[in-house]
């Protein structure tokens, strides 16, 4: 009996020692899977990109009122589908995260996300005042 007992102990450790590892191998899978996901996109809305722009300056100013204002737009943008839902969520965290007082935190989170856009398609600019003036001047000059 006593012969039996140590092996059965081995045989529960190797067990363990076996699921410890599954467990760290579906961890390291998850987090490559994780990183390479595709980061949300804001589209090509010039307006939105400006905001977006403007939302970096106020987390690294700690800017509490900017930081409202550009929450403000960047709601109003997603309401009108100007902004896609997955990168309203991801800016509204980063919004919540400087908010709670970790703007270096939010600071980082944001530059990653900006890095991450990609520039595809053309940006599409807004009907501003100076570029009907730009046009209007091209159409004169001919």
């Amino acid at each position: 009996m006593e012969t039996t007992e140590p092996a059965e102990r081995a045989s529960a450790r190797g067990r363990v020692g076996l699921i410890v590892f599954g467990v760290i191998v579906a961890g390291v899978v998850a987090a490559v899977v994780w990183g390479l996901r595709s980061p949300p996109q804001i589209g090509t809305d010039h307006d939105v990109f400006n905001t977006v722009d403007a939302l970096f300056t106020a987390v690294t100013a700690r800017d509490e009122k900017r930081l409202g204002e550009c929450e403000e737009r960047l709601r109003g943008y997603r309401e009108a589908g100007k902004l896609p839902a997955d990168a309203a969520d991801e800016l509204d965290a980063i919004i919540r995260k400087a908010r709670s007082g970790s703007w270096q935190s939010a600071a980082e989170r944001l530059y990653s996300f900006m890095q991450a856009q990609r520039r595809e398609g053309v940006i599409e600019h807004g009907h501003h005042e100076h570029d009907r003036k730009a046009k209007s001047s091209k159409g004169k000059a001919k």
